[in-house]
């Protein structure tokens, strides 16, 4: 499935290549004319075909009785016609940019094979294009997938790198590249989309991250049992923080300010404790330092069997595969970004510039 302007590239690609197929046999068709049944030498058949159809106004090479000349004059037509078609189709193309398209798709395929962990936001509604936009805002590599040309339109207008396709097909996966990416966002309009979306980057990638959207709580479950690592129902998600907004409005500020926006002056981050890179393994957050080192402030560690340890003291030991959730500012996560491997191999997200 592609763009308006894509198809219209690919119908006058393959007009121009059908055009060229046609002239090649109506070459063949002369030479073998002139050949088989004028009994002329082949090299002088072909060359007759050639100065026939490019109306050069030669004389004839020998002498043609009234079934030759028939012939040739069927030729000139033909040759006339064909040509005059390749000429009509590559001038549109030219005139209509098809060209610059083709070029531009080119781009964009060898953009999509480059990209290595990085996330696929299938959907681009409303809630794909909040995702997007906190994507674009953190700075990491991603390409969406939607069936609807309006909106892979509005998603390249926006700057993001878009594919149109339908989702739920293990073909269009794998042409942004699903086996390379470290995530999948299904936030697809239908519970059953997402559904198949998960159920098939999860078959392609089994290490893939799969987040889902859901409509109904049936769905988050169906999601869950799909293979969906984590499921978010707008309605449900939505519902509980406006009652916490209408309760605890201060809270909610200053969570919002934390995890959501360009702009804001702190972010969340998680690392992972490898034993092989990180020297604190088995110290206690006393012993690490990491506070008075980064700045940064360690809010809970997920211990490897998932237990959750909220407000860790400093008697809280570091263990191998403890996954850290941290706070600060842009610039204390990179300095702990420095001590503390993060999950990824690539560097730690942030924006290109820190707030002032």
């Amino acid at each position: 499935m592609y763009t308006t302007l894509e198809q219209k590239y690919r119908r006058i690609q393959k007009e121009l290549l059908g055009g060229t197929i046609a002239f090649a046999g109506v070459l063949l068709i002369g030479t073998l004319w002139y050949w088989l049944v004028e009994k002329w030498p082949w090299p002088d058949a072909a060359y007759m075909t050639v100065i026939t159809l490019a109306t050069v106004g030669f004389g004839e090479i020998y002498p043609l009785g009234d079934r030759g000349r028939l012939f040739t004059i069927a030729l000139i037509l033909m040759g006339l016609i064909n040509i005059g078609y390749i000429v009509n189709r590559f001038t549109e193309a030219l005139i209509q940019g098809y060209f610059q398209e083709g070029i531009r798709l080119r781009q964009k395929k060898r953009l999509i094979d480059s990209l290595s962990e990085h996330y696929i936001l299938c959907g681009f509604g409303r809630t794909g294009r909040q995702i997007a936009y906190e994507f674009k805002a953190e700075g990491i590599d991603f390409v969406t997938i939607d069936s609807d040309s309006e909106q892979i339109l509005e998603a390249q207008q926006l700057g993001y790198t878009a594919f149109q396709g339908d989702a739920t097909l293990d073909a269009t996966l794998l042409k942004v590249g699903v086996e390379k990416a470290v995530c999948l966002v299904a936030a697809l309009p239908s519970d059953a989309e997402n559904l198949y979306t998960v159920l098939s980057a999860k078959t392609l990638n089994p290490k893939v991250r799969a987040i889902a959207r859901a409509s109904t709580e049936e769905a988050v479950q169906k999601l869950q049992r799909g293979g969906a690592d984590a499921v978010v129902s707008p309605y449900i998600t939505g519902g509980r923080r406006m009652a916490a907004a209408a309760l605890r409005p201060q809270v909610m500020d200053f969570v919002d300010g934390i995890i959501a926006g360009a702009d804001r002056a702190f972010y969340l981050e998680e690392f992972l404790i490898d034993p092989e890179t990180c020297p604190f393994v088995g110290q206690s957050l006393r012993e690490a330092k990491l506070r008075s080192q980064s700045g940064a402030l360690v809010l809970a560690i997920r211990r490897a069997d998932g237990t959750l340890i909220g407000g860790p003291t400093a008697d809280t030991h570091l263990i191998a595969g403890d996954l850290l959730i941290c706070m600060g500012t842009a610039e204390q996560l990179r300095e702990l970004n420095q001590i503390l491997g993060p999950i990824r191999s690539k560097a730690l997200r942030r924006p290109k510039q820190s707030p002032s």
